[in-house]
């Protein structure tokens, strides 16, 4: 697999600065192996795969979107998804551990998790332990996991709990973020739980091209792209709202000039019919996938798809 012509960078506003994260940081822990036995060198923290700490549905990354570390929930311990991209991680061929994510469990593992964080304890994790403090700072927690976590049938549930972990005033407050590719936007439990996130808490939205032979090759997804983007703009228009575009390279291909354009039409047709896109994060493939020809595309394409996007919508973009 490919590397980034730097391990990960970050580019924001009108501007092409690429500012580095992490290109300093080596873990020293040999190999990674992700879930499903794909393995491959890849020397910075990001990187690294999911540690669940011992957990069944809590779990920490060092994530650059989120700037460093990041607490998930397995909102999909069995693996449910409505997509199937080509860049996915998770070995749906390997039998779920859990069925259903139990909130009450979720809840406690989550806590403890925090606690952990707040007391520094996370530089007694093998992985984690070379790390710079800065690093293990967190940033959010995430509602993520092995699949859509739109599709957990106790989403609503899941949502109190970890707003009642942050109502309990006993840890540092810390922001929501739903990361989803939008196809269960619109069921009522899920509009229920976004109801109850505050304004801190955030909303990343998948959208991975703009023509829909693009989509349905990267994504793979059971779902009609029609659904996906007015589930977007649903959603869009109650708040503001993230949109996370993983652009891989498969083979030695990379996007075509014209579904790049169509990408942008795709932006600016929704922020004209009212989403409030706060902004777009370009980035691409980043840790081992199921699919060995997935690879990284090198920054200088991922920095001239943010280009398009600034300058045909007027959006921020930042590059990972």
């Amino acid at each position: 697999m490919d590397r980034p012509e730097t391990p990960h960078h970050r580019a924001e506003g009108g501007g092409h600065a690429a500012v580095p994260l992490g290109t300093s940081v080596r873990t020293g822990a040999g190999p990674v192996r992700e879930s499903g036995g794909v393995g491959s060198r890849w020397e910075t923290a990001f990187g690294y795969s999911r540690d669940f700490l011992r957990n069944r549905f809590v779990y920490v990354v060092v994530s650059p979107r989120a700037h460093g570390l990041s607490v998930g929930i397995n909102m999909n311990p069995d693996k449910q998804c409505n997509f199937d991209c080509v860049y996915c991680e998770v070995n749906r061929q390997v039998p779920a551990r859990e069925q259903q994510l139990e909130v009450p469990v979720m809840v406690r593992e989550l806590h403890q998790t925090l606690g952990l964080i707040r007391d520094g304890r996370l530089h007694d994790v093998p992985a984690l332990r070379s790390l710079p403090e800065e690093l293990l700072e967190l940033r959010h927690v995430a509602l993520s996991g092995d699949g859509e976590p739109t599709l957990c049938p106790n989403f609503y549930e899941a949502v109190q709990g970890v707003l009642h972990v942050r109502a309990l005033g006993e840890l540092p407050f810390f922001k929501v973020v739903l990361v989803s590719n939008a196809t269960g936007l619109d069921r009522p439990e899920v509009q229920a739980g976004l109801h109850a996130l505050s304004p801190p808490d955030e909303v990343w939205l998948k959208l991975d091209g703009g023509s829909r032979e693009y989509i349905e090759r990267i994504d793979r997804p059971t779902v009609a792209l029609e659904k996906v983007l007015d589930n977007i703009l649903l959603v869009g228009r109650q708040r503001p709202i993230v949109i996370q575009s993983l652009f891989p390279k498969l083979g030695d291909a990379e996007p075509a000039e014209e579904e790049i354009e169509a990408f942008v039409a795709r932006l600016r047709d929704l922020r004209d019919a009212g989403a409030r896109i706060a902004l777009v994060q370009i980035y691409s493939a980043m840790r081992p996938t199921m699919l060995p020809e997935c690879g990284h595309l090198p920054l200088r394409t991922l920095s001239r798809i943010a280009h398009a996007v600034r300058a045909g919508t007027g959006l921020r973009a930042e590059v990972f």
